[in-house]
């Protein structure tokens, strides 16, 4: 016998409160298992192609976790060293950075720095500001890692985590569709493979472009001799998952310090502004046509209402699945919207018009 439509509704319900109340309490134990689970389905395509090559799932997964272990090796002994080292010198030089602008714009436009004006007040808070609380930040985020993961056990169980689900997910993707209900397996189905349309063109798309970009911008950066080149192509590179977001904030960071660096050699300045306009160009007409598509659905804005939302009710975790729940409540929403456009609630007795 078939559930009414109610009791189903108050079964699923529980269910959703049920996910809810475990994401809140269990939020930082579960963090390494969402992060392995979200490595696992980013690399599961890698896998996939490797064994239409003719490698067995074993080997393909084998093959990818090398190559994984090369990569984090020469970023720990290349580039994460220089990272740190760089952004706590951006720490330092702040307030000589407000200063060089506040004379800046002394020499140019006194009446803006005069002894009560806004601009002179606001200028040195912010210089301060920055040295004071920027490395209580790092410190304090380091701490509260450290504090609530276990930041040992955090590399040792995501990569483990990340492997086991990655040699078993087809597996554990049958078994998931052998455990939906019968009679709604193929509205189910349908969406889940829009929403993973959604997060393999967004996820996967919008995390190469950024890498590509990050590299891109780190490596330009530090050619053309920029200070803090790998902090400002980093801080780019990561912010371009949130559309504009990241050329805005890695531009003005990036013309910034060359107005201080290279003042009066505008070549070099012209240089670090042709860096971040090529980038853009790249960006808007191959990398994301190509990697994202035009059909992914997620708008910027709710995005950051998803991230805003999520990362407030649990925390570190809320913004990781906030991406995949956003992606997940659009397509189910515009699902709902096409039924009910079919539907008689919005067609009436007339029925569909005849054009």
């Amino acid at each position: 016998m078939v559930l009414p439509v109610r009791e189903q509704l108050k079964y699923w319900g529980i269910a959703f409160v049920v996910l809810a109340v475990i994401l809140w309490f269990l939020g930082d134990v579960l963090l390494p298992f969402v992060l392995g689970a979200a490595i696992a389905y980013f690399l599961d395509p890698i896998a996939d192609r490797l064994e239409a090559l003719g490698c067995s799932r074993a080997l393909a997964t084998a093959i990818i976790t090398i190559c994984a272990v090369l990569i984090f090796v020469l970023m720990a002994l290349l580039v994460i060293p220089t990272l740190v080292r760089q952004t706590g010198q951006l720490i330092e030089v702040a307030p000589e950075l407000t200063r060089n602008l506040q004379t800046a714009l002394a020499n140019r436009f006194p009446e803006l720095l005069s002894e009560d004006s806004v601009v002179r007040d606001t200028l040195m808070q912010v210089g301060q500001t920055v040295r004071d609380k920027g490395g209580q930040l790092l410190q304090t985020a380091l701490t509260s890692a450290a504090s609530l993961l276990n930041v040992v056990l955090l590399f040792v169980i995501v990569p483990v985590v990340a492997v086991y689900l990655l040699l078993d997910w087809d597996r554990m993707v049958a078994r998931v569709d052998e455990l939906l209900p019968r009679e709604h397996a193929p509205v189910i189905r349908h969406l889940a493979r829009d929403i993973d349309h959604v997060l393999s063109s967004f996820v996967r798309g919008m995390g190469t472009v950024s890498l590509i970009l990050g590299v891109y911008y780190a490596i330009a950066l530090m050619l053309v001799g920029l200070q803090f080149g790998l902090v400002v192509g980093v801080i780019a590179g990561v912010l371009t998952f949130i559309p504009y977001v990241g050329a805005i904030v890695g531009g003005v960071l990036a013309i910034g310090l060359a107005l201080f660096q290279f003042w009066g050699d505008w070549i070099w300045i012209i240089a670090v502004w042709a860096i971040f306009q090529s980038g853009q160009f790249i960006e808007g007409n191959f990398l994301t046509p190509k990697l994202v598509g035009d059909s992914v659905g997620l708008h910027p804005v709710w995005l950051l209402l998803a991230m805003s939302v999520f990362g407030t009710l649990f925390g570190f975790v809320g913004l990781l699945v906030a991406v995949p729940v956003a992606a997940a409540i659009g397509v189910v929403a515009r699902f709902l919207v096409s039924r009910y456009k079919s539907s008689r609630l919005y067609l009436g007795s007339a029925g569909p018009s005849e054009d």
